[in-house]
């Protein structure tokens, strides 16, 4: 039978070394829990979409109970000193807006660009998710099996590939593109924070 026929596998293989396939609900625990929520210094999101997502807080398994949003994720490690910067292409959602009125938490650093359509989360420069998945409940896996995303992504402590995407991101997040950028009738002012 050739690999195109095969029947598909319940999950994928876990990969070993540096990089390890990451799946669907998977994301959920390992960027978000195990990523995301252990930042310590430093956390680079880009991401086309920014709707509402509830995490597990602290303790909890992901299972029915407790909950937190994460804006207040970010605010709970910008309180211990994580600096963080999101870049995204739209408008955030509703929800997400809501809670950013109230209080941007000091520390948090959000932009935007139209163009954008990469999808990565590098926690303190040393652990990073590239992958399918926006910053959203559906794509990272905090939704019921019946209504998550399907997504794909690769989880890496390789410092060189970190380090490219990295500069990637910087590039993007310091502007180096918006001179020549064909898409300024939609983006009049280059990497806007939000004016909440």
């Amino acid at each position: 039978m050739s690999k195109r026929h095969r029947p598909a596998a319940a999950a994928p293989a876990k990969a070993t070394g540096e990089v390890e396939l990451i799946a669907d609900r998977a994301h959920l625990e390992r960027v978000v829990q195990h990523g995301i929520a252990k930042a310590a210094v430093s956390l680079d999101i880009i991401t086309a979409d920014f709707k509402a997502m509830m995490t597990p807080a602290p303790g909890n398994s992901g299972g029915r109970g407790r909950a937190r949003s994460i804006i207040a994720l970010f605010k709970s490690l910008a309180d211990r000193g994580v600096e963080i910067r999101v870049l995204h292409a739209g408008v955030p959602s509703g929800p997400v807006l809501q809670e950013l009125r109230r209080s941007v938490p000091r520390g948090v650093t959000i932009r935007r660009c139209p163009r954008l359509h990469a999808k990565a989360v590098i926690i303190d420069c040393g652990a990073m998710y590239l992958g399918s998945a926006n910053l959203t409940g559906a794509g990272l896996g905090a939704k019921s099996a019946t209504r998550r995303n399907f997504e794909l992504g690769v989880w890496t402590t390789s410092s060189s590939l970190i380090d490219s995407v990295h500069g990637y991101f910087n590039a993007l997040w310091e502007g180096r593109h918006c001179e020549s950028c064909g898409r300024r009738k939609v983006c009049p002012v280059p990497l806007e924070e939000p004016a909440l």
